[in-house]
């Protein structure tokens, strides 16, 4: 489970370098507006329909042992998938979101979906900067009148803290069936609510895609 954990961290680090699936703005919860149809300038629309695109591999020398990898977008949401050389090789799949603050080239936070392993719990990982408080969860809403699921932070990295929801089957169809931008909130170290939206379009799609690999 350690090895495991460790490369999906690994992925995660990786993955939030050069994985941007939708641009939005953190804020404070207070302040933060309804969803609307058109958020300024995003890289995918929260209320686009959901369009699968096919995923290319980026090209990799025959005797290179690089990774390959492979992303497939699904309105919101991105499948990524990384192989590594080896015997046998060893393939890393997720589905995530990742949004960024106005203005600024680098990721915000990143909420990723590990494939789903048999006898294994499903877990979805967030990600955000290492500037948070460890006196308050982190909480997950499908929408505005949702009570939401709550985790504390679990580990931090030079890369990035991060929380942990275990996705049990009534939280999973929450999910499925949610429609529109919920938001996920936390405090930053000063104390001050962080809140994050978080796009459920294309979740069905990228989730059943993310299984299949």
């Amino acid at each position: 489970m350690q090895s495991m954990q460790k490369s999906l961290v690994r992925l995660f680090a990786v993955a939030l370098v050069i994985t941007i699936s939708g641009k939005a703005n953190p804020q404070s919860q207070q302040n933060l507006p309804a969803p609307r149809a058109q958020p300024p300038r995003p890289a995918v629309s929260p209320v686009q329909t959901p369009r699968p695109v096919q995923a290319q591999a980026q090209p990799v020398a025959a005797t290179s042992d690089a990774p390959q990898s492979t992303t497939a977008t699904y309105a919101d949401w991105v499948v990524q998938c990384e192989t590594r050389a080896g015997s046998p090789p060893e393939k890393l799949c997720d589905m995530a979101q990742v949004t960024q603050l106005q203005g600024k080239n680098v990721p915000f936070s990143r909420v990723a979906i590990a494939r789903p392993m048999r006898g294994q719990p499903i877990r979805l990982v967030l990600q955000v900067p290492v500037n948070v408080s460890f006196a308050t969860s982190v909480r997950i809403q499908i929408g505005d009148s949702d009570t939401g699921v709550t985790a504390p932070f679990a580990r931090c990295v030079p890369v990035g803290c991060f929380a942990e929801f275990e996705l049990k089957d009534d939280l999973l169809r929450k999910f499925r069936t949610a429609s529109g931008v919920g938001k996920l909130s936390f405090a930053d170290a000063g104390g001050h609510d962080i809140a994050v939206p978080l796009a459920f379009n294309g979740f069905v799609q990228a989730f059943d895609a993310l299984a299949r690999e």
